[in-house]
């Protein structure tokens, strides 16, 4: 497999949950609100044997019209057009924006990547409906609603024999994570429950999580296995380490 990460750059994160960029070389953390995060955004792609995959699409920002996911997929040689798979962990802003895109000509979102199937928990996109900004941005995902280009989850499963989801419930409440196990080598993305480096290291119970004790015993659970089983970790929100192999 080859793992392509797409950074859209860092951001720290506040209460407010506004993305803010920040330039690690010359912006001051301290002089953020208290209680800032500093935090990556960035999606990756996975070419297998069978697909090109899209792991979440970042946060949907747009120059001169064209998206900046899209931007950074062309800049690695990737035409947008040949994605065959998205597969989203969950809804929140920063991990959905690139859903969709805007037609200029009608006024209406549409799906970012027409030849891509998505693949979304039911009951993620009915969670965010429901509970909107500002860790949602609903108008962004009501294209999903009736695409036959989108593939609802209904918990746990198998995608094509080789790509395994399931529901954790940890960092929001119908949060899934992947395993994508090609050509002997298995891939985990546990995206926000899992979203750095560090956090995989120690036991930290995050206040931003659902059940931040689960996520803390989960990433636990996965390092340990990890590093027996040899995965390659993707990290979602890490500024310095994006990919870990053990």
């Amino acid at each position: 497999m080859k793992i392509i990460p797409l950074s859209e750059g860092a951001f720290t994160i506040d209460k407010s949950k506004l993305f803010v960029p920040f330039d690690t070389n010359k912006d001051d953390l301290q002089q953020r609100a208290t209680g800032s995060l500093l935090v990556e955004v960035q999606p990756f792609l996975i070419i297998t044997s069978e697909d090109i995959l899209l792991l979440d699409t970042g946060l949907g920002f747009a120059k001169n019209g064209e998206l900046q996911i899209h931007k950074n997929i062309i800049n690695a040689g990737i035409n947008p057009s040949e994605i065959t798979k998205v597969l989203m962990s969950h809804l929140h802003k920063d991990h959905a924006g690139g859903i969709s895109k805007l037609n200029t000509a009608t006024g209406l979102k549409e799906l970012a990547f027409p030849n891509a199937t998505y693949y979304v928990q039911k009951e993620e996109l009915e969670f965010a409906c429901e509970k909107n900004f500002p860790s949602y941005i609903t108008e962004e995902l009501e294209c999903l609603k009736n695409s036959p280009h989108v593939n609802f989850l209904d918990g746990n499963g198998v995608i094509d024999g080789y790509i395994k989801y399931e529901v954790t419930g940890a960092h929001c409440p119908y949060h899934q994570i992947f395993w994508i196990v090609d050509s002997g080598e298995t891939v985990f993305f546990g995206a926000d429950d899992a979203p750095q480096l560090q956090q995989m290291k120690s036991r930290f119970v995050a206040k931003y999580d659902y059940d931040g004790k689960k996520c803390m015993e989960l990433r636990k659970q996965w390092w340990q296995e990890g590093e027996e089983k040899k995965w390659t970790f993707l990290f979602y929100h890490d500024i310095k380490t994006p990919v870990f192999n053990f």
